[in-house]
């Protein structure tokens, strides 16, 4: 099961972090909550997040202390980040110094107060943007072949394997139904093969592109697999790292 996109909300106005909260989780992302700046170092650590809000903590400064210990401490360097200010009445008291927001380097500046579900499209586009992996669709009729691609693409963090399919024409009925970005196509298969269902994908499905596989990488191959639209030609006996390179190359 592939899993849900882990927010961290740090603030300690329980009101508002709750309510946010319900908003995300209800969008199936996966939220904790920190209500200082400690507590929340130790939540990143812990908890890894895709994404962080920082609203208004105390002492005034620790939310700019939080945010530049996130901006140099690796891995969350990259970390997408949402700041949000107190009101203009609050700020000599809670809010960012005039110095500090010079120093912002966050996806988002927002102040309060401001409603929860307002956010939500803000969250599932910078998530969306940082965290999308390319979607492959795996075709070959033999089984440990697919085991294998799958488990070579499983640990890679950029990688998402939505299918696998065992000939040409279950290849063609799932790019229709998963829209994968790539599919991984062998080309000796019973039934449809693979050159027949690249030329139905090329045609029909705009969106995906197909590299295909064989044991056999002849020039007779590979000319036939250009011709029917595919992407390029990867060779089993070297599918590792230049399967990898291929795929990527084409996102």
């Amino acid at each position: 099961m592939e899993s849900m996109t882990k927010i961290l909300i740090v603030d300690d106005e329980r009101q508002f972090s709750e309510h946010l909260r319900a908003v995300l989780e209800a969008r199936l992302f996966q939220v904790t909550v920190a209500s200082s700046r400690t507590e929340a170092q130790q939540r990143v650590w812990a908890e890894k997040p895709d994404a962080v809000l920082i609203g208004t903590i105390m002492p005034r400064g620790d939310a700019f202390l939080l945010h530049q210990w996130l901006r140099q401490t690796p891995p969350f360097d990259n970390v997408p980040m949402i700041v949000v200010d107190a009101p203009e009445e609050d700020r000599l008291i809670r809010g960012w110094r005039k110095a500090e927001g010079l120093q912002l380097q966050a996806e988002e500046y927002l102040v309060k107060p401001l409603a929860p579900e307002s956010m939500l499209p803000l969250f599932e586009k910078m998530v969306d943007k940082t965290t999308r992996r390319i979607r492959v669709l795996v075709a070959d009729d033999h089984a440990i072949i697919r085991e294998g691609i799958r488990a070579l693409l499983g640990v890679q963090k950029d990688i998402q394997v939505v299918g696998e399919a065992v000939d040409g024409q279950d290849a063609l009925e799932k790019t229709r139904q998963l829209s994968p970005d790539i599919v991984l196509m062998d080309i000796v298969m019973p039934g449809m093969n693979g050159l027949e269902a690249t030329r139905h994908i090329a045609r029909d499905c705009e969106k995906t592109k197909v590299l295909m596989l064989s044991q056999y990488d002849d020039e007779e191959n590979v000319l036939a697999s250009t011709q029917v639209g595919a992407y390029g030609f990867i060779p089993k006996k070297s599918a590792s790292t230049q399967l990898l390179t291929a795929i990527r190359s084409l996102s």
